[in-house]
């Protein structure tokens, strides 16, 4: 039976090159249940960006007061740009029984994991080796040389924070991977705390049967 059940907020981290963002776009294509989570930022809309799928584009006010008031979930400044996630559209796709795919780094993480952990499955992605790794980043063709290097040095940094998640995946074949994160999405939709209607069912089945 199918239960009307609260969302799951599932984030998924990587270093750069390791296999994230092609994940993300299988889950997307295989799950409409499936969406993700549209930041608010302060930086210049690009020409190719939509307001409100890409990003919400929002003032600098604007964006100090939603974190003043406790609107934001996480936030982070980058290159003099802010960037946040907005707790009321966050929670109102919970309630409706959507998932939520977030593409964040360990900062952002740990800044979830503060305010609603209990709607939090979470899966820190490694590449197979660094060879690999930068072999993707060059089959990119994508980044510089030195932007290259930058990266593969960061991502030193990035897998510090593989205990912080609850899953560790090694991918070395990205069919696998997907079907291993919709394995641990499917868990956690499964998870008895997000089943609304459980109680009401059971007892339903108990009064079939009659008194104990």
């Amino acid at each position: 039976m199918d239960f009307q059940r609260r969302g799951v907020m599932l984030v998924l981290a990587s270093p750069s090159g390791a296999g994230k963002s092609s994940i993300s776009r299988a889950l997307f294509g295989a799950d409409p249940n499936i969406k993700l989570s549209v930041s608010v930022t302060t930086r210049a809309r690009r020409t190719d960006e939509i307001d409100g799928k890409h990003y919400h584009f929002i003032d600098v006010p604007t964006f100090e007061q939603m974190r003043r008031d406790g609107g934001l979930l996480e936030s982070a400044e980058v290159h003099g740009n802010f960037y946040g996630t907005p707790r009321a559209r966050v929670e109102e796709q919970l309630s409706a029984g959507n998932d939520i795919l977030f593409d964040i780094d360990y900062q952002g993480t740990l800044q979830l994991y503060e305010k609603c952990r209990a709607d939090m499955v979470t899966v820190f992605i490694l590449p197979p080796s660094i060879k690999e790794l930068r072999a993707r980043l060059e089959r990119r063709a994508q980044d510089s040389v030195g932007t290259i290097e930058k990266r593969l040095k960061n991502a030193r940094r990035e897998m510090d924070h593989y205990n912080e998640y609850d899953y560790v995946l090694v991918n070395e074949d990205l069919e696998l991977s997907v079907a291993r994160v919709r394995a641990i999405l499917a868990s956690a939709r499964l998870e008895r705390k997000r089943q609304r209607d459980l109680d009401g069912f059971v007892r339903d089945l108990q009064n079939q049967i009659g008194p104990a």
